[in-house]
C-alpha cells in the first residue's frame, strides 16, 4: 500500500543563485535517508503534497522543491517576463544545488514524475556523485523527438484540438513557437486566451489515459497562464538538455528505477525503453494498464523508493 498522508515539518524558502525565494519543505524523518521530489510540469508545483506518500516517513528525510517560477516560488513566471531567458534547466539544476548544501546533505535519492524525470535526469548527469539512486515515473527526457510527438505529432490523433493551437503560428512559425511567443508579449488578456487553448490543447491529448478525469487541466486562470508560459518557454527551447538517452551510459554506477504506462499515448514507452536500454543497471517496469500516471505505477515508484532506503 501506498504509504499514508504526512505533513510536513518544516518549510521556508531559500535565495536562488539567480535571484527570487525557493519554496522547500521537509517531512518524514531528520534521521532518514535523504529524498528529493521533482514536481512536473514545467511549472506543475508541488501541490497538495501528495508525493509524500511515495515515501516511507520512517526511513526517509523527505525533501520538496516548487522549482523557479511556479508554486509557492516567487515570483511566478508571469509576474516576472523579464527573467524568464533566466529560467532554464541549468538554472534550475543550480537551484537543486544551492538547496542541497544549505540543507548539508552529501547525496540524496531523486525521485521524478514526467517533466521531473527530465529534470531528474539531467541533475544526475551533471552531479552524478550527489545522486543515490533515481525512480522515475512517466519517464520524459525532453528530446526534440518527444517534444515533437507531444504536439504536432498528437495534432493528426486531435487535430480539432490542434487545430486551435496551429491557428496561432504565423507563417512558417511552429505553433509551439508561437505559442512561447505570444504568451510573453501583448495583453494580459491576449496572453489568457493563448493559455486557455494550450490548457485545452494538454487536457486533449493526455484524454486517453483511463486514470485522467474530463474537464480542464488547471481550474485556475492564473495557474492556466503560468503553467502555460513555463511549459512553451521550455518546450520551444527543447527544454534546455541535449542527449539524456545518448549520454545515460554516464549513469553507470547509480541504480535507476524506470516505471512508466503502456497507454501514455503522448509520451510513448520508446523512451524509457531505450533509456533503460542505455544505461548500464536501470531497471524498467511497464504497466500495461496505466498512461501517464496512475496508482499502480505510484504503487511501484513507492516501493522501489523503499529498496533503496
Amino acid at each position: 500500500m501506498m504509504h499514508p498522508p504526512i505533513e510536513p515539518y518544516m518549510s521556508a524558502t531559500l535565495a536562488g543563485p539567480g535571484g527570487g525565494a525557493l519554496y522547500w519543505e521537509e517531512s518524514g524523518s531528520p534521521e532518514g535517508t535523504p529524498a528529493l521530489y521533482l514536481h512536473g510540469g514545467p511549472g506543475g508545483g508541488l501541490g497538495r503534497g501528495g508525493y509524500r506518500r511515495h515515501f516511507d516517513p520512517a526511513r526517509y528525510r523527505v525533501i520538496g522543491l516548487d522549482q523557479r517560477g511556479c508554486g509557492r516560488s516567487e515570483p511566478w513566471a508571469i509576474d516576472a517576463l523579464d527573467t524568464l531567458d533566466d529560467n532554464t534547466t541549468q538554472t534550475l539544476i543550480a537551484d537543486i544545488e544551492a538547496l542541497r548544501e544549505h540543507l548539508g546533505i552529501d547525496s540524496w535519492l531523486v525521485h521524478g514524475v514526467s517533466w521531473g524525470s527530465t529534470l531528474a535526469l539531467a541533475y544526475a548527469l551533471a552531479h552524478p556523485a550527489r545522486v543515490s539512486a533515481i525512480v522515475v515515473m512517466a519517464v520524459t527526457t525532453s528530446s526534440r523527438a518527444e517534444l515533437d510527438w507531444i504536439t504536432s505529432a498528437m495534432g493528426r490523433v486531435f487535430p480539432e484540438a490542434w487545430a486551435e493551437v496551429e491557428a496561432l503560428a504565423g507563417p512558417g512559425e511552429r505553433p509551439l513557437d508561437a505559442c512561447a511567443r505570444l504568451l510573453r508579449t501583448g495583453t494580459t488578456e491576449a496572453r489568457q486566451r493563448v493559455a486557455d487553448i494550450w490548457d485545452r490543447w494538454e487536457a486533449t491529448h493526455i484524454s486517453l489515459d483511463p486514470n485522467v478525469r474530463p474537464g480542464p487541466l488547471h481550474d485556475d486562470a492564473r495557474m492556466r497562464l503560468n503553467f502555460a508560459t513555463l511549459v512553451t518557454h521550455y518546450w520551444a527551447h527543447d527544454c534546455f538538455v541535449d542527449g539524456i538517452i545518448g549520454r545515460a551510459g554516464e549513469l553507470r554506477g547509480i541504480p535507476g528505477v524506470l516505471v512508466h504506462g503502456r497507454l501514455d499515448l503522448s509520451g510513448p514507452a520508446v523512451t524509457p525503453w531505450t533509456l533503460h536500454r542505455n544505461w548500464p543497471g536501470s531497471r524498467l517496469v511497464i504497466v500495461e494498464t496505466e498512461g501517464h500516471g496512475g496508482p499502480e505505477m505510484a504503487q511501484i515508484a513507492a516501493d522501489a523508493i523503499a529498496e533503496f532506503a
